[in-house]
């Protein structure tokens, strides 16, 4: 299994446990209230949108990831399109985390 494989199926295995909290606003929400333990935007969001989630997790100090496409995030969450998604638990953030790194 890739590493891009581990991160959509850990993704999934967030989502089902109810660790995972999407749409723009509900994220920088979470961001704000110190509750977003990593935050995740797919490569193909706006500008605007990667400025604004980017800069609210400078400034709360929340790791931020860049990765898949809206396509791929919505579907290992299984739901619709997804631009941003914030992981709500340590454990999933902390591994989610090694695998990014892992990419990089």
């Amino acid at each position: 299994m890739t590493t891009e494989q581990a991160i959509f199926n850990l993704l999934g295995i967030a989502a089902s446990a109810r660790k995972v909290v999407s749409g723009e606003e509900q994220v920088v929400k979470e961001v704000r209230g110190n509750d977003a333990k990593l935050v995740i935007i797919s490569a193909d969001a706006s500008q605007n949108t990667t400025k604004k989630l980017h800069d609210k997790c400078a400034y709360y100090n929340v790791p931020i990831y860049v990765f898949g496409s809206r396509e791929q995030l919505g579907h290992a969450t299984g739901r619709e399109t997804r631009v941003s998604l914030a992981i709500m638990d340590n454990g999933f953030a902390k591994k989610l985390s090694q695998y990014f790194n892992e990419l990089a």
